[in-house]
């Protein structure tokens, strides 16, 4: 039974839905008559140790819908990735304040650091109820059919290369999109949703769950060149070669490093940059383009699934529920039913923590650089049933005078 009071953090990478999350935890919590007062951490577990809370006992109903409907982390977020020690801090700030509930919405680092967390809590006989709330864009949470924040992510990655490729059908030649996901390729795989004619793109997509070889893709782009005339590419930031090294750190002549240590794969173009580099040069294909998608992936105002939004708020009213009733820690997972619906299920914390969950083989074209109609089925009813769709002229042509067709 929840009892005291209930903290609640985000941490990780922000959504478009995190905060539905979080204002569904928020409103059940209010409702629980042994709750004396709900607390949000400002930016994760930094904001714990350094006891940074607000008052969401405060907020007005109304306020927190509009905060609701509102993409990124508005309690703020964190990289931190905490160990023993760092979570032993943590624990120290949640008995100061009399903390009997922590609610972690995140991913699986997150979910990770409740693991600890309830593991000292428990040692030190201290009652406290860690649940964790899983949210991410890339998909990769073990125990899950799919992550809150990923359906909208996908969302916006579908309808941007949906987009690209009108154009580059106007104007052809290469472009190369880089999406992000390390080691799933769930999100890049969502380019390929918005495809409606045969020789719609992406036409080719390259994910971290198969070896990139540069001499294959330089060959796949080409003979896409050759059968079409144009290319569009959807490429994954954490494509590797057969030894697991990143593409990037093979191509890129400096490289940045992230708060972990990893080579910085989003944000700098760099990935994009050198492979089409390579394409110019190799294939001597002068009208190529690369982007980065980035942060634009994560919290895109107004590209928000409504089932998303549904089944993010969803997870957090079915956190407190767990928390109250079940008398157990644990981690909210997704469970698919039927033809498409969702059940809240409570995981051992162990299940889903510092694991990395990635695409099913069922999903990967066998030629390695496309997906397949399974994918397309496990994605739609995700990203939502009013997804814009593209059309073309029906082309009759008015026959040549001056220069008659031979």
């Amino acid at each position: 039974m929840l009892h005291g009071k209930v903290l609640i953090a985000q941490g990780g990478g922000p959504t478009a839905v995190i905060n539905q999350s979080l204002v569904g935890a928020v409103l059940e919590s209010r409702r629980v008559a042994t709750v004396e007062r709900v607390y949000g951490a400002l930016n994760g577990v930094k904001g714990i140790v350094g006891e940074n809370f607000l008052d969401l006992t405060q907020e007005t109903d109304a306020n927190l819908e509009r905060v609701a409907d509102t993409p990124g982390s508005t309690l703020g977020s964190t990289r931190d990735k905490p160990d023993l020690k760092y979570c032993q801090e943590i624990l120290k700030v949640l008995q100061a304040h009399g903390i009997g509930t922590f609610f972690y919405i995140g991913g699986n680092d997150s979910s990770d650091t409740l693991r600890i967390v309830s593991e000292q809590a428990r040692a030190s006989n201290y009652s406290l109820r860690c649940v964790h709330i899983p949210k991410t864009i890339d998909n990769d949470l073990m125990e899950n059919d799919h992550t809150p924040g990923f359906p909208s992510a996908a969302r916006f990655v579908s309808q941007a290369f949906a987009g690209v490729n009108l154009d580059n059908a106007a104007l052809p030649g290469v472009y190369v999109g880089v999406v992000m996901g390390r080691h799933a390729g769930f999100l890049t795989a969502a380019a390929a949703l918005g495809r409606k004619f045969p020789d719609d793109g992406p036409h080719l997509v390259y994910l971290p769950e198969r070896p990139f070889a540069m001499d294959a893709f330089l060959g796949d782009v080409k003979a896409t060149l050759d059968r079409i005339g144009r290319c569009v590419v959807a490429v994954s930031e954490g494509i590797h070669d057969a030894a697991g090294t990143p593409i990037l750190a093979l191509l890129a002549t400096e490289l940045e490093k992230d708060a972990h240590g990893n080579v910085q794969l989003s944000g700098t173009g760099a990935l994009a940059d050198a492979l089409t580099e390579q394409v110019k040069t190799k294939l001597k294909t002068s009208r190529v383009r690369g982007d980065t998608l980035g942060y634009l992936q994560r919290s895109f105002l107004g590209c928000v699934s409504p089932v998303d939004r549904r089944e993010a708020r969803e997870a957090g009213i079915k956190a407190v529920q767990f928390a109250h009733w079940n008398g157990t820690d644990g981690s909210v997972a997704l469970k698919r039913v039927g033809n498409y619906d969702i059940d809240f299920q409570l995981v051992d914390l162990k299940a889903v923590a510092a694991k990395t969950k990635v695409m099913a083989d069922a999903f990967i074209a066998p030629s390695g650089n496309n997906v397949t109609a399974a994918f397309d089925d496990y994605l739609r009813p995700l990203v939502g049933a009013d997804m814009p769709e593209v059309y073309r002229l029906r082309a009759h042509k008015v026959p040549k005078i001056l220069k008659p067709t031979k």
